[in-house]
């Protein structure tokens, strides 16, 4: 089976890190399919890629991943495509930094951040993963974040989630070792997107999107025997 009849699923891929993991698996070969929520954004992504890679193959569907009807559906879409999936990365997030004693007293925030950043995850690869069982191979790559490893301040609920996604993918690595599935997760510090617009730091200071794709990339292009199970990618003066 060539690289054009596998296929890479990434969530979130409009932007960020999410756009940069298409963009590589695409110049690889790979058909590619994403969603984000804006029909928009998805069409200037398939505009862009046709344009740069005339012979890939990117399907793209509307959907907001926070919702489980929406992860549903976007199941659907990936499994009526006729590739089989061979990739899975969860790229899908957002961030509202802050403390917890200024969190909203109903909870709402930390529902709104489990929803984002991990419930995607988990609604998503439940559907998906028997296909991986039954074939005995493939790979579920979770963009984490620094945030899932140290505890920040203005973390919040944004790294109470972070936590969970982490915890999340060390458990799916426990239980499908055995099952030929690998399974990693992907730790970046801040990196250059949309979450630090206004910053007003250079882009140099960053980590660029282009590189947490490369490591993706290589963590996939490892022998079926081998597995990263943990890629930790901070700037390289250190975290902002």
């Amino acid at each position: 089976m060539n690289e054009a009849q596998k296929l890479v699923v990434v969530t979130g891929g409009s932007k960020g890190i999410g756009r940069a993991v298409v963009r590589r698996f695409l110049q690889a070969g790979y058909s590619v399919a994403t969603c984000a929520r804006s029909a928009s954004d998805l069409a200037r992504l398939a505009a862009e890629c046709a344009a740069d890679f005339p012979a890939a193959v990117l399907s793209t569907h509307a959907a907001d991943l926070a919702q489980p009807a929406d992860c549903a559906r976007f199941a659907a879409f990936v499994q009526a495509l006729p590739a089989p999936v061979a990739v899975l990365v969860h790229n899908a997030g957002a961030f509202l930094p802050g403390r917890l004693q200024d969190e909203p007293a109903d909870g709402s925030q930390l529902r709104q951040m489990l929803a984002v950043n991990l419930l995607s995850a988990y609604d998503l690869t439940l559907p998906l993963l028997p296909g991986f069982i039954a074939r005995g191979a493939g790979h579920i790559f979770t963009i984490c974040s620094t945030a899932s490893l140290t505890a920040y301040p203005n973390g919040g609920s944004y790294g109470i989630a972070k936590h969970a996604l982490y915890g999340f993918t060390r458990n799916l690595r426990a239980e499908l070792k055995d099952q030929g599935v690998r399974v990693t997760a992907v730790l970046p510090g801040a990196t250059f997107t949309d979450s630090w617009a206004g910053a007003g730091l250079p882009e140099a200071r960053f980590i660029g999107a282009a590189d947490v794709a490369e490591a993706v990339f290589g963590a996939f292009a490892l022998s079926p025997s081998a597995v990263v199970e943990e890629i930790l990618i901070r700037p390289q003066l250190g975290d902002i």
